[in-house]
């Protein structure tokens, strides 16, 4: 199998419009959670959510091009296009040796919710011309074949909150496999609607809007902590072959090195450490093979969602993979403070855990104040961790309906 080397990053989100910006925000615990901001949003019962706030898409499209182009697409096109720049592909990589891999929980949410609007609640007898185009699930990764002309493989991934992290996966292993040289890769999400919104309140799986800081209403791993904030955004990377790369004399950020997929297959919102287990064991296999055991994993981004039982099975799952040793391993989740991006968030995630490793700083687990005996890792609690060692990491992934994801990442130097 070819190695995979990751040449080009690009984020959009709550709390940051580049990499660096969102990885800043990180280290100084600047949360993107916030009042609402959609049309009815006095007819919710939780008002808060994680936006990209003040995105001006006439600043990246030009007007007619929007008609075709969902929130979500948007997104998507603009991290890809960072990921591109950063990477240098423009003119240097083969249209048909590179594909499109991306995922996203549920596509054009906004463009289907206006549709519903005009029909149902306007009394319109028809919708916008381009609906259906801009709404499939397919739309961010058609638009970026489209944009950037790339003639390989273009496919989209939709596996609820693990689907940019199985986008990632299945395109490493294309490379891997020398079905394809490189990949513009990651997931994109922009579903929050008075829909959505209203759907998510009736699983009751939302936080509750902390009153004197609405900032810091998702605590992951604390005692206190109520339920997962929706979080938008995107975050995109390119994927290549060392062979590939070095080739070009790429930038190589770092190299993707175990990917471990497994389905609990007992529950569709329900997780279970045995299926979180052999994620993570089967993205440690991996890496082992290819030269980087445990004992040189020095970060875990964990999928941490701020639920009650979610954040305890994630914790269980850890120490039943790593026994004594889990309690060595630094433990994060950054959905603290950029919310939980569903498609787009194992995608974000691997990136931030990436960049911990280029700037040798480990993110924090903002808001754990209180925390819970049951939850007893090292989750590096509220203020960020100088690593000057930091050398592999781990991202997990773990979704409704049971898919779960782990990738692990190290150094290329």
């Amino acid at each position: 199998m070819r190695r995979v080397a990751i040449t080009g990053m690009g984020v959009i989100a709550p709390n940051g419009r580049s990499t660096h910006e969102f990885f800043d925000a990180l280290v100084a615990c600047r949360s993107g959670v916030g009042a609402v901001d959609i049309p009815d949003a006095d007819r919710l019962n939780i008002r808060i959510a994680a936006q990209v706030r003040d995105f001006d898409a006439a600043a990246h499209f030009p007007r007619p091009r929007l008609s075709q182009l969902d929130r979500f697409s948007q997104f998507a096109l603009v991290a890809a296009r960072q990921a591109w720049t950063q990477a240098g592909c423009a003119g240097a990589v083969p249209p048909q040796a590179c594909g499109v891999y991306f995922g996203t929980g549920f596509g054009g949410a906004a463009t289907l919710e206006a549709a519903y609007d005009d029909l149902f609640r306007q009394g319109e007898n028809r919708v916008r011309p381009m609906s259906v185009v801009a709404a499939m699930p397919h739309a961010a990764a058609a638009n970026i074949a489209i944009d950037f002309g790339l003639e390989g493989p273009c496919m989209t991934y939709s596996a609820a909150c693990a689907s940019s992290a199985v986008a990632i996966g299945e395109a490493c292993r294309a490379i891997g496999a020398g079905a394809l040289d490189s990949a513009l890769v990651g997931g994109a999400e922009a579903f929050i609607t008075f829909g959505v919104m209203k759907s998510w309140e009736a699983l009751m799986a939302l936080a509750l809007e902390d009153k004197r800081a609405p900032s810091t209403s998702c605590r992951p791993f604390a005692a206190d902590r109520t339920g997962l904030v929706l979080g938008e955004g995107a975050g995109a990377l390119v994927l290549e072959s060392f062979d590939t790369a070095t080739a070009r004399g790429a930038p190589i950020l770092a190299e993707i090195v175990g990917y471990g997929i497994s389905n609990d297959a007992r529950n569709l919102s329900r997780p279970e450490v045995q299926g979180q287990v052999r994620a993570m064991r089967m993205a440690l296999a991996e890496a082992q093979r290819n030269g980087v055991g445990m004992s040189d994993v020095g970060y875990l981004n964990a999928h941490g969602t701020g639920t009650k039982v979610g954040d305890r099975i994630e914790t269980d799952s850890i120490k039943s993979l790593l026994g004594e040793l889990a309690h060595t391993v630094p433990v994060s989740s950054t959905k603290a403070l950029h919310g939980h991006l569903m498609g787009a968030g194992g995608a974000v995630e691997l990136i931030a855990a990436v960049l911990a490793m280029e700037r040798k700083i480990i993110p924090p687990t903002a808001h754990l104040a209180v925390p819970d005996p049951e939850c007893d890792l090292d989750y590096v609690a509220n203020v960020a961790r100088p690593a000057p060692h930091l050398r592999a990491v781990m991202s997990n992934s773990f979704a409704f309906g049971g898919t779960n994801v782990t990738l692990v990442a190290r150094r290329a130097d």
